[in-house]
């Protein structure tokens, strides 16, 4: 099997060039054929005619394929909303306030189109995820009842991926210096944290489990940590909050 990535590495936008490498790594270390850098120019027909033969490159390489999957992203399907008068971002997101109320109070937008104004982020944060859509209803069901419970939920999703189990949570939309790392990455058993002014700004734990709840708080406690304590794992993460 090859996996064609037009970029440098396989989720590099969302987990940076280290974390990307990782899981570049682990699908080679499964048999598959990581080309990154990948430009594809034509799907080509088998013999008869009917079925996909090969995958052309640009640069004249041909790939034998009897199955293909594109994985060329999604754009949001605004145009209700658009018809409808609300407001809709740059990007087809539909702008929320925290309560997930759009431009018109009376209307609510959930899931991946809502661009929820994040009362702990201080941003616009949208996900294309389905645990957003799945939280953001309680919300909803609150502002409809008159209740004050705004969205404020860590950006959160996961993946499983051969005997990998990954699970993230943070969001790095304005950035980040470093990535620190706790645990053994060469095994693949670890928990990484991206920095920003010493702060933890989002983690990913992989193949290690129960700390969700610890990176969030972390997170949320808003603390400048010691990067050295931080990569240590015998220093518990509620201590690096304290």
């Amino acid at each position: 099997m090859s996996v064609l990535v037009r970029g440098d590495a396989p989720l590099l936008g969302v987990l940076g060039a280290r974390m990307a490498a990782l899981f570049a790594d682990l699908h080679r270390a499964h048999g598959v054929d990581v080309r990154t850098r990948a430009e594809v120019r034509a799907l080509v027909a088998a013999g008869d005619g009917t079925d996909v033969g090969a995958v052309e490159l640009v640069d004249g390489t041909l790939l034998p394929a009897s199955l293909v999957v594109v994985g060329i992203g999604g754009a949001p399907r605004s145009a209700l909303a658009r018809d409808a008068g609300l407001a809709v971002a740059d990007d087809g997101g539909i702008p929320v306030d925290a309560h997930l109320r759009t431009s018109d109070p009376r209307v609510f937008a959930v899931g991946d189109l809502a661009a929820v104004a994040h009362p702990f982020l201080g941003e616009r944060v949208r996900v294309e995820h389905w645990d957003a859509a799945l939280h953001h209803g309680e919300t909803v069901a609150a502002a409809v009842v008159g209740a004050d419970e705004p969205y404020d939920r860590l950006p959160y999703f996961f993946t499983d991926q051969y005997d990998l189990g990954m699970e993230y949570t943070g969001w790095t939309g304005q950035g980040y210096d470093e990535v620190v790392v706790r645990g053994d990455e060469a095994a693949r058993e670890l928990v990484a944290f991206w920095v920003r002014d010493a702060r933890v700004v989002a983690g990913m734990n992989v193949n290690v489990w129960d700390v969700v709840d610890d990176v969030q708080a972390l997170i949320r406690s808003r603390a400048r940590v010691d990067l050295g304590r931080l990569a240590d794992p015998t220093v518990p993460l509620p201590d690096l909050a304290g």
